[in-house]
């Protein structure tokens, strides 16, 4: 949790300055999104899709036609 200062500055706590590899001098976007909830991320990237985070980290000896014949069930 964190405080507003009366001008309306707010520490972010260190495991998500960490999480978006926030330094001092980092640029951040807010977006409200309605019900109470914001969203903050690094000013001027997008932010990485469910399948960006996950590239690269398949741990297999199979090739990529390998794996996308199994995956369309294919003999």
């Amino acid at each position: 949790m964190a405080t507003i200062s009366s001008t309306g500055q707010v520490t972010i706590p260190e495991p998500i300055r960490e999480a978006l590899g926030l330094e001092p001098g980092s640029e951040v976007v807010f977006e409200y999104q309605g019900n109470g909830k914001a969203v903050i991320q690094r000013a001027g990237e997008p932010p990485a899709s469910r399948f960006a985070k996950l590239r690269g980290s398949l741990k297999s000896n199979l090739k990529t036609d390998e794996i996308m014949t199994i995956l369309r069930g294919e003999d």
